[in-house]
């Protein structure tokens, strides 16, 4: 079990790569930023509600990767697989995760950490918990931006799918570390450069 103290380096450590990500990813940030607003009508950053730690929501923020209002008639719906609703951009900045940079504000102010399990939307959660009760547990823990559920290349389309992850979401809870951390930090980066986004 991660102790306090690995806690606050854990924190500190959120801070600093946050911070020093964001200065370095300002001008390539502001190119995605300029591409999602000329190849596709909508919002540059899309914001969503998502559960965090102790089921506490927040607002998370990420480049926007679909047609915008896609999910007004569907709701909230599992994405599948060349998912009609992602445009071409959104395609590849998916591929190698880039949507997600914006997230780094999320973890500078506190909703979430780099590494953890990827926080979900409400809606779907309370399905989830119908059937799968043991599934609060995974709120224990702050979500983050990469985790070894990701790095194992466990995406959510299913409920399947969950019961998958969960079990790499647990392993994680269950051995938290700096050193685990450090590992999951290094394999994203393999993951990233190869474009083993979905």
């Amino acid at each position: 079990i991660i102790t306090e103290y690995q806690l606050f380096i854990k924190r500190t450590g959120d801070i600093i790569l946050t911070i020093t990500a964001l200065i370095l990813f300002f001008p390539f940030n502001l190119l995605i930023a300029l591409l999602v607003s000329m190849t596709s009508p909508g919002k540059i950053f899309y914001k969503q509600i998502r559960v965090g730690l102790n089921g506490e929501t927040f607002v998370l923020i990420k480049f926007r990767t679909m047609f915008d209002d896609s999910e007004k008639i569907t709701g909230p719906i599992w994405a599948e697989e060349d998912d009609p609703r992602i445009t071409p951009l959104g395609k590849i900045l998916r591929k190698y995760h880039f949507d997600e940079i914006p997230q780094l504000l999320n973890v500078l102010w506190g909703d979430m950490s780099i590494i953890g399990p990827r926080p979900e939307r409400p809606k779907i959660i309370e399905e989830l918990m119908r059937d799968i009760p043991y599934y609060s547990r995974r709120l224990k823990v702050k979500p983050g931006i990469t985790g070894w559920a990701q790095i194992m290349g466990v995406y959510d389309r299913s409920v399947d799918d969950v019961h998958n992850k969960l079990k790499h979401d647990f392993y994680y809870i269950e051995n938290m570390s700096i050193l685990l951390d450090l590992k999951i930090i290094f394999m994203t980066l393999w993951v990233v450069f190869r474009g083993g986004g979905h």
